[in-house]
C-alpha cells in the first residue's frame, strides 16, 4: 500500500484549513462592499464621505487586528509543542483580549476626533463633515470586532475556523438589513443616513463576536479551554509575549493600510471622481485579496505547529506550499481584473448614469494597475503569514516601512502630482510599493535557517 507523500498531506491540511479562511475573509469584506452599495445609492457623495471614513477608522482597526494576529503563531507552536495543551491556550487567548481593551480606548478618543482629523489633512470640508457623521456610529465597532477576530484565532489555530465563517456568512444579511432599516428609515427606525450605516456596522460586529462567543461556550470540543474562567488573572510574562509578537505585526499592518488610506486622502486632494473611483476599485482590490490573506493565516498556523515541534521539513513543506499556492491564485485575480473590469465596477456604480462616466473610467483605469501588482500582492501576504509562523515579525516590520511609505508613497506622489498622472500615478506608486516588500519578505523566507528563524 503507496501512502501519501508527506508534500501532499501537508497540502491537504492546508487547503482544508485556509478555505473557510479565505471565505470568512471575503463574508468580512462583503459586509464593509455592503456598506459602499448602500452608501452608493445615496450618490457619490456619500460613498466619497464615507470612504474618507472606513479608511480612517480601518487603519485602528487593522492595527488592532494585527496585534491581536499574535494569538496565532503562539497557539499553533504551543499545539506543535503540546497537541493537547489548555492551559497555555487559554493564557494566550486571556492575554490577547486585555491586550485588545488597552489598544481601544485611546482609539476610541482618536476616531471621535474624525472630521478634525480630515480637515487638518486638506479634505473638504462637506466631505469631513458627513465623514464624522458616519464615523460617530461606526467608531464602536472596534471592540466587538477586535474580540471576535481573537476568538475566531483561537477556533483557527485549534484547526476548526468553520465556525468563525458561518458567522461571519450570518453577518452579511444581518449588516444589510439593519443598514437599509438605520440609513434609509425602514421597520420603524428613523432615516439616519450616514451615522445609520456606521451604527448598522457596530451592531453587525456585536452580531459577529457574541455569535462566535456563543458557539465556543456550546461547543463541548471549544468548551473545554473554559475561556471565560479567572478572565482578570494577570499574566504578565503571557501579556508580554502577546504585545511581543503582536505589536510589530500591529505596525507592519499600520503601514500597509494607512500607505491605503493615505491614498485615499492624496485622491481627495485630487478631486471627488478621483476619490470615489480609488473608493470603488480599492474595494474590488481588497475583496480579491482576502484569498492571499487567508491562505497568508492558514500559513501562519500550519508553519507555527511544525515550528513549535521543531520540525525543520516540515516549516520549509508549509510555507513554500502556501506560497505556490497564493501565487497561482494571484495569475487567475489578475485575469479577472484584466478581462472584466466593468463588470465589477458596475456592481458599485450605475454605468448608464452620466454624472458616474468620469468615475467609471477612472475606476477601470485603476483595476488594470490592481491586475498588474496580484502578484506581488499575493506574495507579500503569503509572505508575512509564513514569517509569522516562525515568530519572525520585527524584521518585516522594518521591510513594511521601507516598502510602504519609503518606495510607494514616494514613487506615487512623484508620478501624480509632479508628473502629473494623478490618481493613475498614485496607483503606479501603490504597486512598486507592494514589488519591494514582497521580494524582501521572500528572500527572507529563503534565507530563515541561516538566519537562524527556523531549526537548522
Amino acid at each position: 500500500m503507496t501512502h501519501p507523500s508527506p508534500w501532499r498531506i501537508e497540502a491537504g491540511a492546508l487547503i482544508a484549513l485556509a478555505l473557510p479562511m479565505i471565505a470568512g475573509n471575503i463574508a468580512w469584506s462583503a459586509i464593509a462592499a455592503t456598506d459602499l452599495l448602500l452608501l452608493g445609492r445615496i450618490g457619490a457623495e456619500a460613498v466619497a464621505a464615507g470612504a474618507l471614513a472606513i479608511n480612517l477608522f480601518h487603519a485602528l482597526l487593522l492595527f488592532g487586528m494585527g496585534l491581536v494576529t499574535a494569538a496565532s503563531p503562539l497557539i499553533a507552536s504551543e499545539r506543535g509543542r503540546r497537541r493537547h495543551s489548555v492551559r497555555d491556550v487559554r493564557r494566550t487567548v486571556h492575554q490577547t483580549l486585555r491586550a485588545a481593551l488597552f489598544f481601544v480606548a485611546p482609539a476610541w478618543l482618536l476616531l471621535w476626533q474624525c472630521e478634525t482629523i480630515l480637515l487638518a489633512m486638506g479634505q473638504d470640508a462637506d466631505l469631513a463633515r458627513e465623514a464624522g457623521h458616519l464615523m460617530h456610529g461606526l467608531q464602536w465597532a472596534l471592540l466587538p470586532f477586535l474580540g471576535f477576530t481573537t476568538l475566531r484565532n483561537f477556533i483557527a489555530a485549534l484547526e476548526r475556523p468553520i465556525w468563525g465563517l458561518i458567522v461571519m456568512l450570518g453577518a452579511i444579511p444581518f449588516n444589510v438589513l439593519m443598514g437599509w432599516a438605520l440609513i434609509f428609515g425602514h421597520l420603524g427606525f428613523p432615516s439616519l443616513g450616514l451615522f445609520g450605516a456606521g451604527l448598522a456596522s457596530t451592531l453587525s460586529s456585536c452580531f459577529l463576536f457574541f455569535g462566535l462567543l456563543a458557539v465556543i461556550l456550546i461547543d463541548r470540543r471549544f468548551r473545554r479551554y473554559r475561556l471565560m474562567g479567572r478572565f482578570w488573572t494577570r499574566d504578565r510574562e503571557r501579556q508580554r509575549q502577546v504585545w511581543a509578537l503582536g505589536l510589530p505585526i500591529a505596525i507592519t499592518l499600520g503601514f500597509e493600510t494607512s500607505v491605503f488610506n493615505a491614498s485615499a486622502f492624496l485622491m481627495g486632494l485630487i478631486d471627488r471622481d478621483s476619490l470615489a473611483a480609488h473608493a470603488v476599485a480599492i474595494q474590488i482590490a481588497a475583496l480579491v485579496f482576502m484569498v492571499p490573506m487567508g491562505i497568508g493565516q492558514a500559513a501562519t498556523i500550519r508553519v507555527g505547529i511544525a515550528y513549535g515541534r521543531q520540525d525543520r521539513a516540515g516549516i520549509g513543506r508549509a510555507g513554500w506550499l502556501a506560497l505556490m499556492i497564493g501565487t497561482g491564485f494571484a495569475v487567475c485575480a489578475a485575469a479577472l481584473l484584466i478581462f472584466m473590469p466593468r463588470t465589477l465596477v458596475s456592481a458599485f456604480l450605475d454605468l448608464s448614469n452620466p454624472a458616474n462616466a468620469r468615475t467609471v473610467t477612472l475606476a477601470i483605469s485603476f483595476l488594470a494597475v490592481a491586475a498588474l501588482f496580484q502578484l506581488v500582492d499575493a506574495a507579500q501576504a503569503v509572505g508575512a503569514g509564513v514569517l509569522r509562523g516562525v515568530q519572525d515579525t520585527t524584521v518585516p516590520m522594518i521591510f513594511a516601512l521601507i516598502g510602504y511609505w519609503v518606495v510607494g508613497i514616494g514613487v506615487g506622489i512623484l508620478l501624480a502630482f509632479p508628473f502629473g498622472m494623478k490618481g493613475l500615478g498614485i496607483w503606479l506608486g501603490l504597486a512598486s510599493g507592494l514589488g519591494v516588500v514582497a521580494v524582501l519578505l521572500i528572500s527572507r523566507w529563503t534565507l530563515r535557517e541561516r538566519l537562524r528563524l527556523a531549526p537548522a
